[in-house]
């Protein structure tokens, strides 16, 4: 008797795993310039926190200097970033 896995038909694609995409960590790091209520606005708008969330979270990076504003993968991530970026562009 023949292996059944030797007399495999050569035009049968078997399937891959498709693998997750990485995900990155958005941070905000405190500065001595941005105020609180910014950084609230920046994190309910952008980041799409509520507005409870957002003020929890802006008064943790005030006290230990760094947050994560939320863990995307790499294109969305950009893509926030560019967006909190051109906000506050234009707020001054």
């Amino acid at each position: 008797m023949s292996d059944p896995r030797r007399d495999e038909d050569p035009n049968v694609l078997e399937r891959t795993k498709t693998t997750k995409p990485k995900r990155f960590k958005v941070l905000i790091h405190n500065d001595d310039y941005t105020t609180m209520e910014w950084v609230v606005t920046v994190l309910t708008t952008v980041f799409r926190h509520t507005p409870a969330t957002a003020t929890r979270l802006m008064l943790a990076i005030h006290r230990t200097g760094t947050g994560i504003a939320g863990v995307y993968s790499r294109e969305i991530a950009e893509t926030r970033i560019e967006k909190a970026m051109a906000l506050s562009r234009e707020s001054g």
